[in-house]
């Protein structure tokens, strides 16, 4: 054997080496395409052997089982085959979707190089990297959508806030006016107590939306009377619709005892409060329909409006917090776009299921499910009778401990017509050492929030001196759990601000009517 021969001979052998024993998949073909020789690796890829891809055709009808695509791959490869040879280069890498021996759809880089006649040709499997790739720009996508979402709510909560302050702050400063007569204050005193609501209502659903998220909110299940809860909706929102010149329908098939289920009276009655507020919020004209049925195991209600309707495109969106149909309009109607999110997940607290008929510019039709649960239980009824006014109430010693100026002033104002001194102090620590110094003390409004020490502080210390001294805490601490924290602190009581007057003096009633 020639010296050119051995080393013909030792290239051959280190080349089969290295063909057989690569990482990465290789196969040479002839010129015509056809596949002459092919490593182990390559097995990794397609599940076919070696063996099966030299004597047999099928695996390339398998890998591309679409004709009309496999005929693409041929046209491509080819071409892309002439142009190397004619320009001396390596031919392309391009992607393509294969199928392996199992079934499973590949995306793979096929790229060759010309040796002589023939072609070796290298593949590489990109199938996980094309995954991470669209997560990746699904993920991209996601977070402009949030991006912009949040720029919209925070857009719409500033809208939101600043409107009623400015009702509030407005006509507060409009009722100094001199020589006011009775009917503008009265109509000044409606609209500050009408944006006050509004701006309570607008921060009791960030409070509730944060006790879902946080697993706070809890569900009481007790009696519930839904033909007594459809009527009240009914007589409360009627004024409101009769003033937008809508008719108003109610059609309920429920029996008194089919009426009578188990479950949480104040959630039902919030999710049928806020889907007929949108209701309203969205027609102006034409009718809303309310009313409920049962069926089988479950009582399906429907709330439906002549309105805007929404848009195919936003129809499950809706049910997002901070999302409203119109959130990209320039004329959003007022709304935090909280109230389906949360409507959405007190529905599936009870147990069931939420979900809307709609057409734009036709109305919709929002259904819920609640399960029919007719189980007796034990319920606790608590009587609240409304305050009388007890003559006997007229000497109470009270300490307040708040150090907001307008708070104090609100308390003071209720509380001086049953005092004979109140002591106000801003800080927990001076709480504590005027209970010290006034031990005749009758009841302390105790602010949970304060300088210097805390209302909890305040009351534990309080507690190790006096035993007896009523305590009510008054706080805009108003999440699921606050109250017991306040409670174990040693408070008898606990009002969560803005504090009803009516509230405050059942409490009163309660501990010193004689």
């Amino acid at each position: 054997m020639s010296d050119r021969e051995l080393k013909l001979a030792v290239s051959r052998e280190r080349f089969e080496k290295l063909f057989n024993l690569a990482d990465v998949p290789l196969a040479l073909n002839n010129i015509e395409g056809q596949i002459i020789d092919c490593n182990r690796s390559f097995e990794n890829i397609l599940g076919y052997t070696p063996d099966e891809i030299l004597t047999t055709e099928e695996w390339f009808k398998l890998a591309y089982p679409n004709p009309e695509y496999r005929k693409e791959v041929i046209n491509i490869w080819t071409n892309e085959v002439e142009i190397a040879k004619e320009k001396g280069v390596n031919i392309a890498a391009r992607e393509y979707e294969v199928q392996n021996k199992a079934g499973k759809k590949l995306t793979v880089i096929i790229s060759g190089t010309i040796i002589n006649n023939e072609i070796l040709v290298t593949f590489f499997d990109i199938t996980e990297l094309k995954k991470i790739e669209k997560e990746l720009i699904k993920a991209k996508a996601k977070a402009e959508e949030s991006d912009l979402l949040k720029s919209a709510f925070l857009a719409n909560m500033s809208h939101e806030i600043r409107t009623p302050m400015n009702g509030i702050l407005g006509f507060a400063e409009l009722l100094k006016i001199p020589n006011l007569s009775g009917d503008k204050q009265q109509k000044y005193i409606h609209i500050i107590e009408k944006s006050g609501a509004r701006m309570l209502n607008i921060i009791n659903n960030i409070v509730d939306i944060s006790k879902i998220d946080s697993g706070l909110m809890k569900v009481v299940i007790a009696e519930t009377n839904l033909n007594e809860q459809i009527d009240f909706i009914y007589k409360f929102f009627e004024p409101e619709i009769i003033r937008k010149k809508i008719q108003f329908l109610v059609k309920n098939s429920l029996t008194s005892e089919e009426a009578i289920i188990n479950t949480d009276r104040e959630k039902v009655y919030a999710i049928l409060t806020n889907l007929v507020k949108n209701a309203i919020k969205y027609s102006n004209e034409g009718f809303i329909e309310f009313g409920c049925e049962r069926k089988g195991k479950y009582i399906e209600f429907y709330v439906k409006d002549t309105g805007m309707g929404i848009p195919i495109d936003r129809k499950e969106a809706i049910f997002e917090r901070f999302i409203q149909a119109d959130i990209l309009d320039k004329k959003a109607l007022e709304g935090a776009g909280l109230g389906l999110a949360i409507t959405k997940a007190y529905v599936e607290m009870l147990g069931g299921q939420i979900w809307v008929n709609t057409e734009e510019g036709k109305g919709s039709i929002f259904y819920f499910t609640l399960p029919y649960n007719t189980e007796k239980i034990e319920i606790k009824n608590i009587k609240t009778n409304s305050f009388e006014e007890n003559e006997e109430i007229k000497n109470l010693k009270i300490l307040m401990a708040e150090d907001d100026e307008t708070s104090d002033l609100y308390l003071t104002v209720i509380l001086e017509k049953y005092a004979v001194d109140i002591i106000h102090v801003i800080d927990g620590k001076a709480a504590v050492e005027s209970c010290v110094n006034n031990p005749d003390i009758n009841l302390v409004l105790m602010d949970i929030k304060m300088p210097i020490m805390d209302g909890y502080e305040a009351v534990r210390e309080i507690r190790k001196f006096n035993k007896d001294v009523i305590v009510f805490a008054q706080t805009a601490f108003a999440l699921a759990g606050d109250k017991e924290r306040a409670l174990e602190s040693g408070c008898n009581e606990y009002l969560k601000k803005p504090i009803i007057k009516e509230e405050i003096e059942v409490l009163i009633e309660k501990y010193f009517k004689k």
